[in-house]
């Protein structure tokens, strides 16, 4: 029974419909231009909204869905404070590392307070009070709470708000085993959630960071306007945000050179694309330079060594910074090099920077598809100049490490060998992820195992952004008229749109029985019974995104026909009275299959 049906009748003229036929100035995606104008949030302040009752509906939708396939998968619900005493937050060292997103408070006796951005101190706090045995693991927490983060910029309505609402779960377990399958049981939960909301989406492997690993996935909807670039092979299950796909190693060995090293000139010409064009070469017959710095610090953060690397990628492709990170000498972190640095090791200003000729020693890393090229491309470390003829081994020694260290484009190889990569845009609404014992050893977090010993818990966490879901879904699903509901998420499934019912008493009875059948048999409807002209009614259903819509007018009754229209559909089709509610059941998928 859907989410709704056991709650009081609904007609538009009891409910707030505030409907607007211009999007507020500051509104820049589709997502929060419509969900301003259908009346479902109202800004308060930056990155801060009333979800009005339109939206809400939405949101309790999403909630629901969610709760029901978390219990199912044996989760327990609890709710965590929004406002936390700073102890255990300095016990992990986050009250100090996660900086201004983190918003600290003190309450009227001078003593710090976060408003939760996300629980894992809390609820390891609570794995420490109350979970004492092997006996009593696994066991998964979650709720359903607001969250604030400090954005900077907070931007794009729900999309990138600073007040919101997720879906927080943990789960504890005895070992690394237990642990994963307490993962692998998430997974299949989220993609039970995800087919239920109707929307197309992908999970993709996601990199799982300093705690190292592969157990960390993304689910993504697929959207044209998504800030995350998603990595996927058409011709297998392979996906793959961004930071994680791997770029597979070149097949061919290095050519022998055929050019000779020439300083050549290239007057204004500082871009590898620009330099192709000047010289008539083509894009990959260039080496882009990018200049990094790994810094020694003493005990009180004070840098007293630093180490500038050059980092080589083909012209055409971009640096991954997350892979980068990851090589030997980048762990701790790294940054760009300063203009300072770069001048002193090149003797030149960004631009013609290139790996030849270089004024003091640095280490050199470079790409796989850099490491088998030949006759190649790069800056002459002098304005207004470039090397071409460019070969390793002859011109200059090999580089101190070769690695995969960029940005997949379409058409590579996939890492599974079953076709080729093609990449979309898609925006995060889940995350799921292994975190090991990162929280339970910083917090002594522990249980006794069944050699009587303690130990630490091994845990995992597993968000998903309720109210972000919404606007997500809007920007896959709407066009010039509004928003287009999935079924499940809609804030009414059907409404029933009587013409001039004050004119016409057959009008208002049909309209009457109708949306009372409908209620009967569970269905989430409204009842537009405010009187309006027709295209101002349409319109604000449309804008709203109602999936479907009855039409009851005087003339098709004379008929005894109503109309029907799909949100998607260009034009309505004629039912019969008697036939509307069963042909309704069965496109919302309320009939028995045969």
């Amino acid at each position: 029974m859907p989410f709704y049906a056991a709650q009081q009748t609904m007609k538009a003229s009891q409910f707030l419909i505030s409907t607007l036929k211009e999007a507020p100035a500051d509104a820049e995606v589709a997502s929060h231009q419509l969900m301003m104008r259908a009346g479902m949030i109202k800004k308060l302040g930056a990155g801060i909204y009333t979800y009005m009752p339109m939206g809400l509906r939405v949101i309790r939708k999403v909630e629901a869905i969610v709760r029901e396939e978390m219990n199912r998968a044996g989760a327990i619900e609890l709710t965590m404070p929004v406002v936390q005493p700073s102890e255990l937050w300095q016990e992990t060292g986050r009250f100090e590392k996660m900086g201004p997103e983190l918003l600290r408070i003190q309450d009227r006796h001078g003593r710090d307070f976060v408003v939760q951005p996300t629980s894992e101190e809390v609820v390891t706090d609570i794995a420490r009070q109350e979970l004492r045995s092997y006996k009593q693991l696994p066991k998964n927490l979650y709720q359903i709470q607001t969250k604030f983060r400090d954005e900077r910029r907070p931007r794009f309505g729900l999309m990138r708000g600073r007040e919101f609402t997720m879906k927080d779960a943990y789960s504890f377990d005895r070992d690394t085993d237990a642990a994963k399958a307490s993962y692998q049981v998430m997974a299949q939960a989220y993609r039970a959630i995800f087919d239920r909301f109707g929307l197309r989406y992908r999970a993709v492997a996601a990199d799982s960071g300093a705690i190292g690993g592969d157990l960390s996935e993304e689910f993504q909807v697929i959207a044209a306007t998504g800030e995350d670039a998603i990595v996927y092979c058409p011709t297998s299950d392979y996906a793959a945000n961004m930071e994680k796909a791997e770029a597979l190693a070149p097949q061919p060995s290095r050519p022998a050179a055929t050019q000779p090293l020439v300083k050549t000139p290239t007057p204004g010409k500082s871009t590898c694309a620009e330099v192709a064009e000047l010289l008539g070469l083509p894009l990959t017959k260039t080496i882009k330079s990018l200049v990094l710095a790994t810094d020694e610090l003493n005990n009180e953060g004070v840098i007293v060594k630093s180490q500038i690397w050059l980092l080589l990628v083909r012209g055409d492709h971009d640096m991954n910074e997350v892979k980068v990170g990851k090589l030997p000498g980048f762990e701790k972190g790294f940054r760009f090099a300063t203009i300072a640095e770069i001048e002193n090791h090149f003797g030149c200003k960004p631009g013609y920077l290139g790996p030849i000729g270089l004024q003091k020693p640095l280490k050199i890393v470079i790409d796989r598809e850099v490491a088998v090229m030949a006759d190649w491309v790069c800056g002459a470390n002098a304005v207004d100049f470039h090397m071409t003829g460019a070969n390793w081994g002859r011109d200059l020694p090999e580089p101190d490490l070769v690695a995969d260290i960029r940005n997949v484009v379409a058409g590579d190889m996939s890492p599974d060998g079953k076709g080729v990569l093609a990449i979309e845009r898609g925006i995060e609404v889940g995350h799921i992820f292994y975190l090991g014992t990162k929280y339970s050893q910083a917090m002594s977090a522990t249980f006794l195992a069944e050699d009587g010993k303690p130990k630490h818990f091994e845990m995992g966490c597993y968000g998903i952004g309720i109210t972000r879901l919404p606007a997500a879904a809007i920007e896959q699903n709407h066009d010039a008229e509004g928003i287009i509901w999935p079924d499940a998420l809609a804030p009414f499934t059907v409404v029933v749109c009587p013409i001039g019912p004050d004119r016409s008493p057959d009008v208002k009875a049909a309209a009457d029985k109708l949306y009372a059948d409908l209620l009967a048999a569970g269905v989430d409807v409204i009842l537009d019974d405010r009187g309006e002209r027709p295209g101002a009614m349409f319109a604000d259903w449309e804008l709203i995104g109602v999936p479907h819509r009855v039409t009851i007018g005087d003339k098709g009754l004379k008929d005894g026909l109503v109309e029907y229209q799909h949100r998607r559909d260009t034009e309505a089709q004629k039912v019969a009275v008697g036939d509307v509610l069963a042909a309704l059941k069965e496109k919302l998928g309320m009939l028995p299959q045969p």
